[in-house]
């Protein structure tokens, strides 16, 4: 069985020959591990492997981790999980990034409950790209006026966009949801150029991160290769 740190390994090379192979700078492309239902013990491995960015989807099990790993203070803690409004003020003091803020509420409680002292919380507005019913993320149409609003927060600094599209989609159509993505971006760097730098694609995961970066992802959100397949969490 594979060690933690041979897969981060694997996956950095995948990542390098992604980036090589689409004529794009080296070390373009950040790694966030996706922890979720992962032990602190496992994000230890990783961090002894030189990973520090860490993805969370459940507030509380979160929570519980960061307080146990508080010994280590390089980690940086990304929010990937729906954001509900009743858990903005925990989510503001506990990380530095949040990818999955899909309407002004949250963006607003987000900011104003970020701590005096804390750097600006890092944020990607999550996109709906297929326009999927059960999924979370605000529709294409919507991102503009939802881009203007979030980058005039001040305790917020509007990094970029998050999406996860339908996995049942043809090769060709992940393409084309990913290369969406991307030009949503180029369209609010234009329009917006006053938001802040705007250089975070966070797109693609274990199964897909070649063809995420093939589209311009800036981020891979990589779970199972790190870590192996997870129990299921009710």
């Amino acid at each position: 069985m594979s060690s933690i740190a041979d897969n981060l390994g694997s996956v950095t090379r995948r990542i390098q020959k992604a980036t090589l192979q689409a004529g794009r700078k080296p070390g373009s492309v950040s790694l966030l591990a996706v922890s979720k239902t992962r032990s602190a013990q496992e994000l230890r491995e990783a961090v002894s492997a030189g990973q520090l960015a860490f993805g969370e989807s459940y507030l509380q099990e979160a929570l519980d981790k960061i307080a146990e790993l508080r010994d280590l203070t390089a980690i940086d803690w990304h929010f990937i999980g729906p954001v509900q409004s009743n858990k903005t003020r925990q989510i503001a003091s506990a990380f530095s990034w949040v990818h999955s803020v899909d309407r002004l509420k949250v963006a607003r409680r987000l900011s104003e409950q970020r701590e005096t002292g804390l750097p600006p919380l890092n944020i990607c507005l999550q996109v709906n790209i297929n326009n999927e019913p059960s999924k979370s993320g605000c529709r294409p149409d919507e991102l503009p006026e939802l881009a203007s609003q979030v980058s005039q927060l001040p305790g917020l600094r509007l990094r970029g966009l998050m999406a996860i599209p339908d996995p049942g989609q043809t090769e060709s159509a992940l393409k084309e949801s990913f290369r969406n993505l991307a030009n949503l971006l180029k369209e609010l760097q234009l329009r917006y150029p006053e938001a802040g730098p705007l250089d975070t694609l966070s797109m693609g995961m274990s199964g897909d991160l070649e063809t995420a970066i093939a589209e311009g992802a800036t981020c891979v959100r990589i779970g199972t290769a790190i870590f192996g397949e997870r129990s299921q969490k009710s």
